[in-house]
């Protein structure tokens, strides 16, 4: 099987796999908090996130006139409208306006770059760290009834950066 992978996809396919994964990860952890399940970490750094993460296809897809118009009538719904805004669209208008609106060095340089990779790994190690701080130890952080499901989401967050830094220097 594995010589199979190497033959049609190589160590990148695992990668992309791995970035698929990691932005659903980004995504459930975004939904949690504004569930029942309030967490204590820092959910607005799973914007930038993921944008260094997403993949191309969806990134392509929000960057072109569809992330335009979302990205509108966010702003338009924000600034006339703020009572109507509702605040779980918050952190969503805000990864669709940053993905439409970042210069072209940076979505299409550092995105594709270690660069990207390296600043996933410092927010995912960042979250990590402060989820365990906030669930009070490490053996907390995997106990507790929502512990285990940030902090699965969390560690998630991690392997794709990793696994990219590996095979990009290997």
């Amino acid at each position: 099987l594995a010589s199979d992978v190497l033959k049609h996809g190589g160590l990148g396919f695992g990668t992309a796999i791995l970035q698929w994964v990691a932005s659903c990860a980004a995504i459930y952890l975004l939904i949690l908090d504004r569930t029942n399940w309030k967490t204590n970490i820092l959910t607005g750094l799973l914007v930038p996130y993921l944008f260094f993460c997403l993949p191309g296809v969806v990134f392509n897809f929000l960057r072109g006139q569809v992330g335009m118009w979302i990205g509108f009538i966010t702003l338009i719904l924000r600034l006339f409208f703020p009572q109507r805004f509702p605040d779980w669209l918050e952190m969503p208008g805000a990864i669709v306006i940053i993905i439409v609106v970042a210069p072209n060095l940076i979505a299409n340089t550092f995105r594709g770059n270690w660069v990207g990779a390296a600043v996933c790994l410092v927010i995912g190690c960042y979250l990590l760290q402060e989820h365990i701080r906030a669930s009070g130890g490490f053996r907390n952080a995997f106990t507790r009834a929502n512990g285990i499901s940030n902090t699965s989401g969390i560690v998630i967050l991690l392997v794709y950066p990793v696994w990219y830094l590996i095979t990009s220097f290997f």
